[in-house]
């Protein structure tokens, strides 16, 4: 095992004079210095070496790991671990050769600054992913601390609050966050116009307006959905994603995925979840990406074809979830696809899936149900029961 000769320092608006003697000496003595403009800007006095992040990041790895072997720090914006990239870097590079020194987050800045305890908001970021990925969390009340890309994300921000409701909520930049330059700025969204620094953090303060779309992370109601009729309703859905066991980062494989809502959901159940559809229909795949942004799972992918053949080349999933084209050799190879402990759920509607899983269930074992739900509609001036079409569902789970 090598020894530690990469050092990940923090480093705040205060430059060197914030950082701790320990982290001080590192950079004095470094012979390479790896960061941002404006990393090396809050660390002038130095003789090393000095490297700019490169795009695509992939890039760095490489260079940062030739130069093993001599002093070398790279500089990054508070927590290394906290939406940086330590946990990249650590990625390519064995963590026990990598020392961290961090400063204080923008987050731990931010709630001081705010006056809210950081145990009790949302942290989340839009630098570098799609500002729609923050809706599933909007709700009365919610306080969100958010890192963001630059100078537009706020208006952005504003924009999604007000299309669902939540206008009247408060946005607070904060700027700079303990440097000579710190600066605030306030305002609410439905009638944001402020004029920002690209380098910010983002407090919110969720307030609901009288239409405010109310929704919770999983069982959405159908209509907030695009679809053709072709969807798992509501209550089966709730089910499906329940055995399914959404998971922080984890991958599900949607087949048959026609408007997306299992998938979106599944990605809305738990923080940087990720999801796959497969769906042979171009105006389902159409519906199901719209259906994925309004909805903030903005990070959902779509593939063209059919299972089997379509599974090939695919991430390794911690779930599958068949919702079309049942068949044996669907099954057997979604089965085969999955992580140890991996979850699988079909479910069916005709009797001649049925079949297919009723067989399935007498050869692997697993949980066999039928689901039956009865909605009150109007009949003339009353209103009674509509039965929507049973559902069978077959859940198994992959044993190490």
């Amino acid at each position: 095992m090598s020894a530690p000769w990469l050092h990940i320092v923090g480093i705040g608006e205060d430059g060197m004079d914030g950082l701790s003697a320990q982290a001080q000496k590192l950079v004095g003595e470094a012979e390479v210095i790896v960061g941002g403009d404006r990393h090396h800007t809050l660390a002038p006095n130095v003789t090393a070496k000095r490297i700019a992040w490169p795009s695509p990041f992939d890039a760095m790895i490489e260079e940062i790991k030739s130069h093993k072997g001599r002093r070398v720090v790279v500089l990054v914006t508070g927590d290394p671990l906290w939406f940086s990239v330590g946990s990249r870097i650590i990625r390519g590079i064995p963590k026990e050769e990598v020392v961290f020194h961090p400063q204080l987050s923008a987050f731990q800045f931010a709630s001081c600054r705010m006056g809210w305890s950081l145990a009790d908001v949302e942290t989340l970021t839009v630098h570098g992913r799609a500002a729609e990925q923050i809706i599933p969390w909007f709700a009365p009340d919610q306080r969100i601390l958010l890192l963001t890309k630059d100078a537009s994300s706020p208006g952005t921000v504003a924009r999604l609050l007000t299309e669902r409701g939540y206008g009247p909520s408060k946005l607070t930049v904060l700027a700079a966050l303990g440097g000579p330059n710190e600066a605030r700025f306030d305002g609410v969204a439905e009638d944001w116009d402020r004029t920002v620094p690209d380098f910010h953090v983002l407090a919110v303060e969720i307030i609901a307006g009288p239409d405010a779309q109310v929704l919770p992370r999983t069982g959405l109601p159908d209509d907030v959905f695009t679809h053709d009729g072709k969807i798992t309703k509501r209550t089966a859905r709730a089910l499906a994603l329940a055995k399914l066991v959404p998971v922080r980062d984890g991958m599900l494989l949607d087949v048959g995925c026609g408007c997306g809502s299992i998938a979106i959901e599944w990605m809305r159940g738990a923080p940087e979840a990720r999801a796959i559809g497969i769906e042979p229909q171009e105006k389902r795949r159409v519906m199901a990406e719209e259906n994925a942004v309004k909805l903030g799972a903005p990070k959902f992918q779509l593939v063209n074809g059919t299972a089997p053949e379509a599974l090939a080349g695919l991430p390794v999933p911690d779930a599958v979830f068949i919702g079309g084209g049942i068949s044996r050799a669907t099954i057997e190879a979604c089965m085969d696809a999955l992580k140890p402990h991996g979850r699988l759920v079909a479910h069916a509607v005709t009797l001649e899936s049925e079949a297919v899983l009723l067989e399935t269930f007498n050869a692997h074992g697993g949980e066999l149900q039928r689901m039956s739900t009865e909605t009150a509609e109007p009949v003339g001036p009353f209103h009674g029961w509509k039965p929507s079409m049973t559902v069978t569902q077959w859940a198994w789970a992959k044993k190490p």
